[in-house]
This record gives structure tokens, C-alpha cells and sequence, in this order.
């Protein structure tokens, strides 16, 4: 992959985190007119530190328990 197309990646997973492997190749591909696949999206990613992760879910806080960590 070229330092452009690494350079539209970055920029395209910063703007939208949320978007997954196989858009952001489709967006590639469009805008830049790269042929790329998802397995090297997934591959430049985890090469730049993105990984994908979900946040923990946590329980709420009722009001009986924020009375009793005051």
C-alpha cells in the first residue's frame, strides 16, 4: 500500500470509527481508486494501532447506591 493510501485510511477511520473493514475498502476504492481488499484494510489498521474494541458495559447507578458512595 502506498504512503497515500495509508495516509486516506488514517484519515478515513479517524473521521468515522465506526465504520467497518469492508466500507472503508469500498470508500478506498472510490475516492482514490485504489483496488484494495479488506484483509490489507484489516492488516494497515493493526499496523497504525487500531484495533477494534468494544467498551465494557456497565451496570447503572441506582439512586441507592449513589446515596451509599456519598
Amino acid at each position: 500500500m502506498t504512503e497515500r493510501g495509508q495516509h486516506m485510511l488514517k484519515h478515513t477511520v479517524r473521521r468515522s470509527r465506526q465504520l467497518s473493514a469492508e466500507s472503508i475498502a469500498r470508500d478506498l476504492q472510490t475516492w482514490c481508486g485504489l483496488q484494495i481488499i479488506t484483509t490489507t484494510v484489516h492488516r494497515e489498521l493493526h499496523g497504525m494501532g487500531f484495533l477494534g474494541r468494544a467498551a465494557a458495559s456497565k451496570p447503572y447507578i441506582t439512586k441507592c447506591n449513589a446515596k451509599c458512595r456519598k
